[in-house]
C-alpha cells in the first residue's frame, strides 16, 4: 500500500521534506517507525506523536493506509 506522511516542525527540519511517500506492507506504527529511523537516524532521539487520520495512536496500531503524522511537542498556549 502507499502510505502518504506529513513531517511538521523538528521533524521536517529533519527530514527535509514537509511529506513523504512510502510503499509499506501492513504492519503496526512500531515497524513503520524502524523505516523511519532507518532512513532518518536522527528521528530516534527526537520526542513526537503519531496521528493516523488525525487522532494521535500508540505504536500498535494498525497502520490502515491512510495519511499519518508525525507531530512534535508544541510549545506555547
Amino acid at each position: 500500500m502507499q502510505l502518504n506522511i506529513k513531517y511538521f516542525g523538528r521533524i521536517a527540519e529533519i527530514t527535509n521534506c514537509n511529506e513523504e511517500t512510502f510503499e509499506f506492507s501492513k504492519a503496526t506504527i512500531s515497524k513503520l517507525l524502524e523505516l523511519l529511523f532507518a532512513k532518518y537516524p536522527e528521528l530516534k532521539t527526537k520526542d513526537f506523536q503519531v496521528a493516523q487520520n488525525q487522532e494521535i495512536v500508540s505504536l500498535e496500531t494498525m497502520v490502515s493506509g491512510e495519511d499519518l503524522a508525525l507531530l512534535p511537542p508544541f510549545s506555547g498556549g
